[in-house]
């Protein structure tokens, strides 16, 4: 036999076996966590620094350790949301049948997403009303994140030999940044079957 883990021994010995300790969560994670709920529910210039580290229980110190600038904060922010999304979408593609079934997994998610509790709209679309100033460094996320998607979406429609696929996948994100605008402000319900329509029916109009 190999060597006995401590559960193993436990439950030898007729007990229940050990609890795991849970694993500790980075600091900096803590902070990313904590910040990005505060920033979607009241707005990114709303929520100071010190609110930050009033909800988190930290030191300034240890605050300014992980993020310099509040600023610094809101792009580790932004693209912890934008590699979520792309992870989600890598996920859609992986599991439809074909690219008619990715877009409307992808609109289903969308919908689902404006159906959750606190719903407000698409992160980005809400920093770059923001940050005016297209050089600022959470702009620069924001448009780096946009023009990830809108590739992604033209990737989709190449691979179903859609003519003029770039000015297609612009009208695509167009209806998907009305859908989020949509889900916030009328009936979210409505989103994902609305949104896989209309893709569908651009699709279909521009083979």
């Amino acid at each position: 036999m190999g060597d006995m883990t401590d559960q193993d021994v436990t439950a030898a010995e007729g007990g229940a076996p050990a609890a795991r300790p849970a694993p500790k969560v980075p600091m900096r994670e803590r902070i990313v966590e904590a910040a990005t709920a505060l920033f979607y529910a009241q707005g990114l210039r709303a929520v100071s620094a010190e609110k930050i580290i009033a909800q988190v229980g930290i030191t300034k110190v240890t605050f300014y350790r992980h993020f310099p600038t509040k600023d610094d904060l809101v792009v580790a922010c932004l693209e912890r949301r934008a590699q979520w999304e792309r992870d989600a979408i890598a996920q859609a593609r992986q599991s439809a049948d074909d690219v008619p079934d990715a877009f409307r997994i992808i609109a289903g998610a969308i919908g689902a997403q404006t159906c959750s509790p606190g719903f407000r709209g698409c992160p980005f679309i809400n920093a770059a009303a923001e940050y005016a100033d297209p050089d600022h460094p959470v702009r620069r996320v924001v448009d780096a994140h946009r023009r990830w998607f809108r590739q992604a979406i033209q990737d989709l429609l190449d691979e179903i030999n859609v003519p003029d696929s770039a000015r297609v996948a612009d009208q695509l994100v167009m209806l998907r940044d009305g859908a989020m605008v949509s889900g916030y402000l009328s009936d979210p319900s409505v989103v994902a079957d609305a949104l896989d329509k209309a893709f569908r029916a651009i699709i279909a109009f521009n083979r």
